[in-house]
């Protein structure tokens, strides 16, 4: 018997990638980022697919809910906390179809959406990335 997987990444080890990729973003974006829930899901749900006018569940990976750092208020309250959503599947999907590691894949897509919480540009969460890797 053989030590491969042979059955996909569950959402646990999606989310220790995704968590591994946090601990790797420089300390000034990881002090910000203890409110911030992560959550791993199968697919994005349908309201959330009909507010992004999304048809197809396969095309979103990862989102961010919340308002972006710049944007709080000390007036804030009552409201639900920031997230970062990764969608197992459609991330599974893309790792199979594009070839690139999944430890790559998911640090991608949770830099873009941590990348969202501090409002910044893409421009911005590619350097991010960089610092990241």
């Amino acid at each position: 018997m053989t030590d491969r997987q042979t059955l996909p990444p569950d959402a646990e080890r999606i989310e220790a990638l995704a968590r591994e990729a946090i601990a790797r973003l420089p300390d000034a974006f990881r002090a910000h980022l203890g409110d911030v829930l992560l959550r791993v899901e199968e697919f994005p749900d349908a309201d959330v697919l009909a507010e992004l006018e999304i048809e197809d569940p396969f095309e979103l990976s990862g989102l961010y809910t919340g308002r972006p750092v710049g944007q709080k208020s000390v007036s804030d309250f009552g409201t639900m906390p920031d997230m970062i959503h990764l969608f197992r599947r459609p991330l599974l999907d893309e790792w199979i179809e594009t070839g690139v590691t999944l430890e790559a894949l998911v640090a991608h897509v949770l830099i873009h959406e941590v990348g969202h919480h501090f409002g910044l540009s893409d421009a911005d969460m590619h350097a991010l990335e960089r610092a990241a890797g």
